[in-house]
């Protein structure tokens, strides 16, 4: 998937994909559709940082839910 344009269907796509890796138990509560493409860039360093490890802490993991919920809009 190229992820390099700021679409709405990329932003679902790194969501779920973000929610799928972190196993996300409150994955239902983060909706892509409440994020917009302003943020693109931010929601892609998560991503691609999300993407690039296989475990996390659980402490990681709160970060990085805290870190979307910003990004919410």
């Amino acid at each position: 998937m190229d992820l390099s344009q700021p679409t709405q269907e990329n932003v679902e796509y790194m969501i779920e994909a973000i929610k799928t890796k972190l196993r996300m138990a409150t994955g239902a509560a983060m909706q892509a559709s409440s994020f917009t493409s302003e943020k693109y860039e931010d929601l892609k360093d998560i991503y691609d940082m999300v993407s690039s490890k296989d475990r996390f802490s659980i402490s990681e993991v709160e970060a990085l839910v805290s870190e979307l919920g910003k990004l919410r809009s």
